[in-house]
């Protein structure tokens, strides 16, 4: 895989879930976009590796976003006090954290991610991109 793959995946994340968040929630944060950089590489990587369909990759992506979701929100919201979101108010939830409402929203989300990661896939596979 070539470096700029993964940057490039990166960052595509870093500013889609950006702006995902913007569109619905009205700011970002910037431990977010990070965090939406690092997702979207993960699931390209998994993808790649395990060459699972839209549906399966869309359940393992959330319960890993979830995953990720519960470590961050300890040191964002917790530890730094920086209070970028709050799901204690939400059924089932865990230290306001996560939640499986989330967990659901998470595995929507990932069906286009699942459909971008190929596109991003093909563009670095394709003749042009491999032209010198």
């Amino acid at each position: 895989m070539k470096p700029a793959q993964s940057s490039f995946t990166f960052l595509m994340g870093f500013f889609l879930y950006s702006l995902f968040e913007i569109a619905t929630r009205g700011y970002t944060h910037w431990t977010m976009a990070l965090t939406g950089g690092l997702v979207l590489t993960l699931l390209y990587h998994l993808n790649r590796k395990l060459s699972l369909g839209p549906l399966r990759s869309s359940l393992l992506g959330a319960l890993m976003i979830t995953a990720i979701e519960f470590p961050v929100g300890l040191f964002d919201n917790i530890l730094m006090g920086w209070h970028v979101w709050d799901y204690s108010d939400v059924p089932l939830n865990i230290m306001g954290q996560v939640c499986p409402l989330y967990s659901g929203i998470w595995f929507l989300l990932c069906l286009p991610a699942y459909y971008l990661c190929r596109k991003i896939r093909a563009a670095f596979t394709s003749p042009l991109s491999s032209a010198h």
